[in-house]
């Protein structure tokens, strides 16, 4: 360390001499001290010359290089300014010093301090380092010096021609500058960036934003800038500082550990050096937080030590906030000056930072913000869940619906939570956003819960959602305990649908509740068309296809506005409708729908989905668009397989639809699959009529296959499937052959295929043949 009255100004030449005492340089190659001031105020002992901010980190900004970077700012030799600003732990000054190592021209390094907001020692710092690196005569740069006290207007001036009239390139590297505020003192550096000379630079590393008229030099393409955005390291880079620091990651971890952190150099090797203390160190990155004590001593040495008690406090207590506004501050902090606060506190700590260009919204770096809430438990405990509660009010209150949730969970507020939820239930589950449900759901205990029946209807449709039927009766039923002799017609009504589901008195006595059920719910309420598809679906099973059709089209109407989720069944169940009636453009028309509305909203992997694939299969089978076809099949297939316990009449009609298509498509296993797991229509309690002709229907299509082939079923190829749906046509081969966009010799070489499976010697006989065993309609 120097001495009491020594200050360290950092020279390094272009041959690459260093100039950072007692470290060593990326590069390998040795650092040295150069010209030590012998400044008269002794003030100042602890001056760091070459100032790294990061040096009190764990050596991890030496452990990476950063050449795109580099390579950015050699290329930017016109900028007259090079700006690196990023907090604490980015690894600014390495950058800088790894730029030096490649640069040609000679660097001059001087680490600032608070005394240098007085311009004359401003000056008298400036002089002898810039001697190192201008080609300006050494006594002329002394009399500037020896001036400064006497004439400071004079010596300044002088300075600046010095720097103007230098004539060899040079980059004047000043670290630490956030610690510069004195305007006179900022006017300095200002205008020292104007007089610079053609090919030199003054680079500044900062962890705030300056006071500097950066926006005339961006304009005039005199400004190169560095943000924490390209100062955070990629997974490529993160691999290695972690590797270095003695912990190897697998591709998940690491990516994972890359978007908590941010990509900050810091974070990342704190997380390693936690993982390499722990004995688990798997666990200890899948834990790894801001509240890590390693990191909470980092940042709260580097960023909170220097603050006053009320920032802290306003830093702690609005951390739990994701997104910072001054309005919302304001009520959740009961204060009055939250956005001047933000502003100001932006621009001393840039691990907090504006997120939009009229600095009104803000985010909290992840860690720091998990830092922060670790502080806020420890120092007001009691404040935590009344922050939150009031939070929950602001985003209720502002249509911030998931954030309301979020905060009212965070909380413990069963009841609040439980409301919310319920009030807005459909806007999740019904819209492919169920697994947000159950992570909060995930929050409470199964017996808050059953003691909350607006949560534990909330819980049942979740769980209906995900083709849990046993689970979901059982919140109904809970829900209904819960309520005991006050019930509430829409609570009520709700649990009603939600027992209905699984028809356990028959498919009639579904269709009598889910009518009672539609008069107990409010008319704007998705419930209804809940009730519409139970109603529908019953009656159009039991034989009643009108009244059943009036019901599902009402339902889908009601769905598209509240439910798509309901939407979509009731669609698919109307396809069904039309395939009885014959009436295949219907079917397609609807098929179609209801298959958009499962891409655009999300439900393509939600198990009720199963039906419209199974309805859209069959109908494209029919239309002999048979990849699209298969592809529905599969996808049917495996949704139907994650059906736990469902609805059995949902079940039966998602595998007779998914089987007739199976049959289309010459995959006589997967159809005898299929229909042996539908039997509940069997039973003569089901009262599901419709839904036995059905499969008594495809049990025979299923057996004269069978017969026709004599060995267990076909075996059509796909392609030969597509010749198979325009034999019956008026095409020839050739012409065929145009409609498919393959040979004439390949359209022969199918049909023969097909002649030869199907045991038929022309291809009249071979259409009459696939008549007669449902490949082709009648």
């Amino acid at each position: 360390m120097a001495g009491m009255g020594e200050r360290w100004m950092l020279v390094s030449s272009p041959t690459g001499q260093a100039r950072l005492p007692g470290c060593s340089r990326p590069d390998g190659s040795a650092m040295a001290k150069a010209l030590p001031n012998s400044a008269e105020d002794g003030s100042h002992p602890h001056r760091r010359g070459g100032a790294v901010p990061e040096r009190r980190s764990p050596g991890f900004d030496e452990l990476v290089r950063r050449p795109q970077l580099v390579r950015r700012l050699i290329a930017a030799r016109s900028a007259s300014l090079a700006l690196v600003v990023a907090p604490a732990g980015y690894g600014k000054t390495s950058l800088l010093v790894e730029w030096d190592a490649r640069d040609e021209r000679p660097f001059a390094w001087l680490a600032l301090d608070d005394a240098d907001n007085d311009p004359l020692r401003l000056i008298r710092s400036l002089v002898p380092t810039l001697g190192a690196v201008t080609s300006v005569r050494q006594e002329l740069l002394d009399a500037i010096a020896a001036d400064a006290d006497r004439d400071p207007a004079g010596a300044r001036a002088r300075l600046r021609r010095a720097v103007r009239e230098s004539r060899r390139p040079f980059v004047l590297v000043l670290d630490d500058a956030q610690v510069l505020h004195a305007p006179e003192a900022l006017e300095l550096v200002g205008a020292l960036i104007v007089d610079l000379g053609p090919g030199s630079q003054i680079a500044m590393a900062s962890r705030t934003r300056l006071d500097l008229p950066v926006g005339r030099l961006r304009a005039h393409r005199k400004l190169i800038e560095i943000r924490p955005a390209d100062l955070g390291m990629t997974r490529s880079q993160a691999a290695l500082l972690t590797r270095l620091a003695g912990v190897e990651l697998d591709p998940d971890q690491l990516r994972d550990l890359v978007a908590h952190t941010e990509g900050w150099p810091a974070g990342l090797y704190l997380a390693a050096l936690a993982a390499r203390e722990e004995t688990d160190p798997d666990r200890a990155l899948a834990h790894f937080a801001g509240d890590d004590r390693h990191v909470a001593d980092y940042l709260r040495e580097e960023l909170l030590d220097g603050l006053r008690p009320g920032d802290v406090e306003f830093l702690a207590r609005s951390a739990l906030l994701e997104r910072l506004s001054g309005p919302l501050c304001d009520f959740v902090l009961e204060r009055h000056d939250s956005a001047r606060v933000l502003r100001r506190l932006s621009r001393t700590n840039l691990l907090l930072e504006p997120i939009d260009r009229t600095d009104t919204h803000y985010r909290y770096h992840r860690l720091f913000a998990e830092m922060l809430r670790g502080e806020l438990r420890h120092r007001e405990p009691e404040q935590e869940r009344m922050l939150h509660g009031r939070a929950s009010d602001w985003y209720a209150h502002h249509g911030g619906t998931a954030l309301a949730i979020d905060h009212a969970v965070a909380a413990g507020d069963v009841r609040r939570a439980g409301d919310l939820l319920w009030e807005h239930a459909s806007e999740f589950v019904a819209y492919g956003r169920n697994d947000a449900v159950r992570r909060w759901l995930a929050r409470f205990s199964d017996e808050q819960i059953a003691g909350c029946p607006p949560l534990a209807l909330t819980a049942a449709a979740s769980r209906l959602a995900t083709g849990n039927g046993t689970a979901a009766e059982r919140w109904a039923s809970a829900a209904s305990s819960a309520l005991g002799d006050a019930p509430s017609g829409a609570f009520e009504g709700a649990a009603l649908l939600v027992s209905a589901v699984g028809a356990r008195e028959g498919i009639v006595r579904m269709g009598e509740e889910a009518a009672r059920a539609y008069e107990q719910v409010p008319d704007g309420s998705w419930w209804r068309a809940v009730a519409r598809l139970l109603e529908g679906a019953s009656a159009h099973l039991a034989g009643r296809r009108e009244h059943a059709r009036a019901c599902l089209e009402e339902g889908a109407r009601r769905g598209a506005a509240t439910a798509p989720g309901i939407q979509v069944v009731c669609l698919a169940q109307l396809v069904l409708l039309a395939i009885e009636r014959e009436d295949w453009g219907g079917a397609e028309v609807l098929a179609a729908r209801a298959r958009a509305q499962v891409e655009r909203i999300g439900l393509g992997d939600c198990p009720p989905s199963a039906l419209v694939h199974a309805a859209s299969a069959e109908v494209l089978a029919r239309l002999g668009r048979v990849e699209e076809s298969q592809r529905d099949v599969q996808a049917a297939s495996a949704l139907l397989v994650r059906l736990s316990d469902f609805a059995p009449w949902y079940d039966d009609e998602c595998r007779i639809a998914t089987a007739r298509a199976a049959l289309r498509l010459s995959d006589a296993p997967r159809a005898r699959q299929l229909l042996a797991g539908a039997s509940w229509c069997r039973q003569p309690a089901s009262g599901a009529t419709v839904a036995r002709e059905w499969l008594d229907d495809a049990w025979a299509q299923l057996e004269l296959a069978v017969d026709c082939r004599g060995n267990g079923g076909w075996s059509l190829t796909t392609a030969e499937l597509r010749v198979l749906q325009l034999l019956p046509t008026h095409l020839s081969f050739p012409e065929i052959a145009g409609r498919l966009y393959v040979s004439a010799n390949t359209v022969k070489t199918h049909a023969r295929a097909v002649y030869r499976k199907l045991d038929a010697s022309s291809r009249g006989e071979a259409v009459v043949r696939a008549r007669e065993t449902g490949l082709l309609d009648s």
